[in-house]
């Protein structure tokens, strides 16, 4: 089970190389961000990832990035 505070703290201090997308299974994401780690945009992205995770509510998180337990 995917954690919000991880993946906020990942997407800050190791966004810019996408970290967090691969912590959240997106291996896709996570692979265009090494590849476009050394333009910088990906930092910008993942500053942005940052916020929209701080202020996303944990029942949003919950139904978006982790699958259903079945309760």
């Amino acid at each position: 089970m995917k954690s919000k505070s991880t993946t906020t703290l990942l997407a800050f201090f190791l966004g810019g190389l996408g970290i967090h997308r691969f912590y959240l299974g997106q291996n896709v994401m996570g692979i265009l961000y090494l590849i476009f780690c050394w333009t910088f945009i990906p930092a910008l992205i993942a500053f942005v990832d940052f916020f929209v995770f701080i202020f996303m509510s944990e029942s949003r998180f919950n139904y978006k990035y982790n699958p259903k337990t079945g309760f």
